[in-house]
This record gives C-alpha cells, sequence and structure tokens, in this order.
C-alpha cells in the first residue's frame, strides 16, 4: 500500500502562501492519479484539487480555483499543492491521497491517509 506523507503546513496571514508537499513511499505513484483533501474543525473532510498521472489534467473545488495549484514530480514521488491568496476559510489540516484512476479520484482512493499538515491562516 502507499504511505503518505504531507509537509509545508503552518501559520500564514490572509493573502499569504504556501506550498505543501505530499511524499509517497511504499511504491511509485507515477502511474496514479492524487487529490488534495482538507478538514476543517468541525467539518468533514473534502475534496480540494486533483491531479492526473501525467500532470496534465487538473481539478478544483470552487472555493479554491484560482487561487491553489497541484502538480506533481513523479521523479520525487511527491505531489505539492500551491496555495496562493490564502483566506480565513482556508484553515484546515490537509491530506493527500493517491488513485488508480483519474476519473472518479475520490471514489476509488487507494492510500493510507497520513497525519496530515496544519495550515491556519490569521487575519
Amino acid at each position: 500500500q502507499v504511505q503518505l506523507v504531507e509537509s509545508g503546513g503552518g501559520l500564514v496571514q490572509t493573502g499569504g502562501s504556501l506550498r505543501l508537499s505530499c511524499a509517497a513511499s511504499g511504491r511509485t505513484i507515477s502511474s496514479y492519479a492524487a487529490g488534495w483533501f482538507r478538514q476543517a474543525p468541525g467539518k468533514e473532510r473534502e475534496f480540494v484539487a486533483g491531479i492526473n498521472w501525467s500532470g496534465s489534467s487538473t481539478h478544483y473545488t470552487n472555493s479554491v480555483q484560482g487561487r491553489f495549484t497541484i502538480f506533481r514530480d513523479n521523479d520525487k514521488n511527491t505531489v505539492y499543492l500551491q496555495m496562493d491568496r490564502l483566506k480565513l476559510e482556508d484553515t484546515a489540516v490537509y491530506y493527500c491521497n493517491v488513485a488508480l484512476a483519474w476519473s472518479g479520484l475520490q471514489a476509488n482512493l487507494v492510500g493510507s491517509w497520513g497525519q496530515g499538515t496544519q495550515v491556519i491562516v490569521s487575519s
């Protein structure tokens, strides 16, 4: 099974930027789709962004469209989330996961959920 470790979170002011990393181990993820998810206090975990195996296709939830960018480096077995123009409502624990197929990514996750990385946006 694929193990995933997220990093790069922290405390940032509104309008600031952070880059999250998701390092995979256990097997190469170059043929997997990947996604970032987040869970805010008291809320369900939600999809944030997804990317296909090559990086040629991406998809974002409406609230982050135009502010976040997902990309990957398959040579490093790592997926990234560049977060710009951060808002208070982006505060959450961010997780990544992988799927065998780009279509229906959220329903076909196969990785082990990591501990996530905390993002706190302050005013």
